[in-house]
Order: C-alpha cells, then structure tokens, then sequence
C-alpha cells in the first residue's frame, strides 16, 4: 500500500490536528489516538495526524496511488486554509509502497 508523509511546520499542531478531526469527524470516522494525535478513516484511506513540537506530521496510507492522491489534496488543502493566517504550507514527500 503506498503511504506519504508531510511535515508542516507550526508550533500550534495540536490545535490543527483536533480541528481537521473534527471537521473531517462530520462525514468520517475520526478518533483520538493514544499519543494525543488523530486517525481519520477515507474508505480505505488511513490519515494519522501526529503533532510535535514544531510542526504536525500527517501519514497517509492508502490502497492505490489514485486515492493517495486525493487524500493528501483534501487534507493538505483543508490544512492549507485553516492555517492560511500562518501561512502554513503542505509538502508531501515521495509515496513509498509499504
């Protein structure tokens, strides 16, 4: 399954993972993990929300590179404006099959 990685660098990342949580928590399953970050479920597409210190690390894995893809657009760019004030910026790396 290819999974991807973002590190988006900000020093309110558990702020931003709750609120993608809950907005997404609407239409998906959404649920807190034990470390204090958060798992939505896209279908078959898993997006764990972790936040450091410095920045929210965001893993997406998913069942094909087509819908990799249209998960990391959707919660980049939900992310993207929700931060727009402090111009946060989504870069994801390379997918990795895994």
């Amino acid at each position: 399954m290819p999974s991807s990685l973002a590190r988006v660098a900000t020093d309110a990342a558990p702020r931003y993972a709750k609120q993608l949580a809950s907005h997404f928590g609407r239409k998906i399953p959404a649920e807190e993990t034990s470390d204090g970050g958060h798992r939505l479920t896209f279908q078959k597409t898993d997006v764990l929300l972790a936040p450091q210190d410095d920045h929210l690390l965001i893993r997406v894995t998913a069942p094909d590179a087509a819908a990799l893809t249209a998960v990391q657009e959707v919660v980049g760019s939900h992310l993207e404006r929700f931060g727009r004030r402090n111009e946060l910026s989504v870069r994801w790396n390379e997918p990795a099959q895994g």
